[in-house]
């Protein structure tokens, strides 16, 4: 494998904890999933979002934080790939939609501290779905606190991602997930495999889902 530190991201509902766990199984990785469920200001975010954007954000830069900080003091001989369903960066991009621009500027500063210290990414895999794909999603995992998610705010978050890979010149496969089935589906997960054996250039680089 050219890639040994592989991020998944996408939209909330792009499909990024289902693809991470399959890929982590075809390439015999180490897998670190987000633990959102761990945060307890998230069902009260989406209930009050002016309250609890500050401390929900806070809270999910200092998990994920402890969790990549691990990966740079622990090895495994026999799990050489390492494959995340989230980019550290990922913070940052929330909270530029979440946050009022006092608390951005705050945020800001403590991210870019605690960004340096990280392992970056080899390559990323971008998820992009239209919005009423995941819609259908989050609808389906019935998370009871996703439910009432409005489109706007997805458009929003969609538009911020866009944004960023396109100002930063990072090894990106680009995949439109429109169709994405990866449970039912099998050679859809292939594409990717196949694609992650590949040499690129810094950029975007697109793909469609059989």
């Amino acid at each position: 494998m050219k890639y040994k530190f592989i991020t998944i991201e996408g939209n909330i509902g792009a499909g990024k904890t289902t693809l991470a766990h399959l890929l982590s199984k075809k390439l015999n990785a180490r897998l670190i999933l987000e633990e959102f469920a761990d945060n307890p200001f998230l069902p009260k975010f989406y209930e009050n979002p002016d309250q609890y954007a500050f401390p929900l954000e806070l809270f999910f830069m200092a998990e994920r934080y402890k969790q990549l900080k691990e990966l740079i003091h622990t090895s495994d001989l026999f799990q050489t790939v390492t494959v995340s369903d989230y980019l550290f960066t990922k913070c940052l991009l929330f909270a530029k939609v979440n946050l009022r621009s006092e608390e951005f500027r705050l945020y800001q500063k403590l991210f870019d501290i605690i960004h340096q210290q990280l392992l970056h990414p080899d390559i990323l895999i971008y998820l992009h779905a239209p919005v009423k794909k995941l819609q259908e999603n989050i609808r389906r995992r019935k998370r009871e606190y996703e439910q009432s998610i409005p489109d706007e705010y997805l458009f929003d978050i969609q538009e911020t991602y866009i944004s960023y890979i396109k100002q930063h010149n990072m090894k990106t496969l680009f995949i439109d997930a429109s169709n994405a089935d990866f449970l039912g589906n099998e050679k859809q997960v292939e594409v990717i495999v196949h694609a992650l054996q590949q040499d690129y250039s810094n950029g975007q680089h697109y793909f469609s889902l059989p």
